[in-house]
């Protein structure tokens, strides 16, 4: 079959991307054909036998939504010109979703969308003039996927007329080859961050993630590490200017990086501390490497961290985020306990679920 993604993909940094990136290699190494739509980018290039259309346009904040709505249109119409597309697959409810339903309409293709968190988290949620459209993502997809269950439950809330029935859990995965138990030190060496434990951020540096409580918690700690932030975003000058004014010491900003398989393996602890969170790619690509896992206990976090892997703290309370990091930098046998359990519960993610009616056995 011929399947058309649309929505962010590589080298763009984001948990959709990966998303997009794992399930189109599966469909390849199937033998099915995909395409991927995305975001304009100078590097994007074909990968894994996926062939990937930039869109064009310019990454304005407030814009750029509707551009690549609008351009994504564009590509899509004009790959069906060429190609005898069987699925379009919209990632994210808008504008990816917007734009994969109204061409799939169009031209009656067969149309599904991928909520993946902050689509229903936040611009539903928040900002009320997005709901008419999103709403109508929802109605017109032949099927609905969500990332984890309680993305799930907050789609089927809206009361979409056949929400509940069309709506499926489709998890994210991780690739259990890339990230891995291997041990790994390039990133430590690169730093020099040998003398001490190090507990470890990635994501993107907005205020979902709750990063500014981390430093709070850096300033109480009681017990001694670096704390190590991989990301970019709009709050990186931000939270880097508190560091240095208000002298919290042994922080590291990394800015964003293409290698966070080399330096999850460097890390002793993860830690996402978020004030809302679909699912947390980064969470089992931790428990991948065998690290152990703190994560806010909200959303999808709390259907990926156990006891036997982790801890869940309150995102809202300093005291609460500072304590976790605290038991776990000090504890080196509780660590350890942890983390030989990590890989095991990864392994439960490593299948790359196949979401399509037409392609279930």
């Amino acid at each position: 079959m011929k399947i058309a993604m649309v929505g962010q993909f590589p080298p763009h940094v984001g948990g959709v991307g990966v998303h997009i990136h794992t399930l189109s290699k599966k469909l390849v190494e199937m033998g099915h054909e995909v395409y991927v739509i995305t975001y304009p980018h100078k590097e994007i290039r074909d990968i894994d036998g996926i062939h990937v259309i930039p869109t064009k346009g310019l990454s304005i904040k407030g814009v750029r939504g509707l551009m690549f709505k609008k351009n994504a249109k564009k590509a899509l119409n004009k790959l069906i010109e060429k190609e005898d597309i069987d699925i379009i697959h919209g990632h994210y409810l808008f504008p990816a979703g917007a734009a994969a339903v109204e061409v799939g309409k169009e031209h009656g293709i067969k149309t599904y969308v991928t909520a993946h968190g902050s689509d229903m988290f936040e611009l539903y949620k928040n900002q009320s003039f997005m709901r008419s459209s999103i709403r109508k993502v929802l109605e017109d997809a032949d099927g609905v996927f969500a990332v984890s269950n309680a993305l799930r439950h907050e789609i089927i809330a809206t009361g979409v007329v056949g929400i509940s029935n069309k709506t499926k859990l489709s998890w994210n995965s991780v690739d259990i080859n890339k990230f891995s138990t291997k041990p790994n030190d390039s990133f430590k060496r690169e730093y020099r961050l040998t003398d001490k434990p190090i507990v470890l951020f990635v994501g993107n540096l907005i205020k979902r993630k709750n990063v500014d409580s981390l430093l709070e918690a850096k300033k109480v700690a009681n017990s001694d590490y670096y704390l190590v932030i991989v990301g970019d975003g709009p709050l990186f000058k931000k939270l880097r200017k508190k560091v240095e004014e208000e002298n919290i010491r042994d922080v590291i900003f990394t800015g964003a990086r293409d290698d966070v398989e080399d330096i999850i393996p460097s890390c002793d602890v993860l830690i996402l501390p978020s004030f809302s969170e679909s699912f947390g790619l980064v969470l089992i690509e931790a428990l991948a490497c065998g690290k152990p896992v703190i994560g806010s206990d909200v959303g999808g976090i709390t259907e990926i961290i156990n006891d036997d892997v982790g801890l869940l703290v309150n995102p809202t309370k300093i005291s609460s985020i500072a304590m976790a990091v605290d038991r776990l930098v000090n504890d080196e046998n509780l660590r350890l306990v942890l983390s030989m359990n990590a890989r095991n519960r990864a392994l439960d993610f490593a299948v790359v679920d196949i979401p399509y009616e037409e392609l279930k056995p």
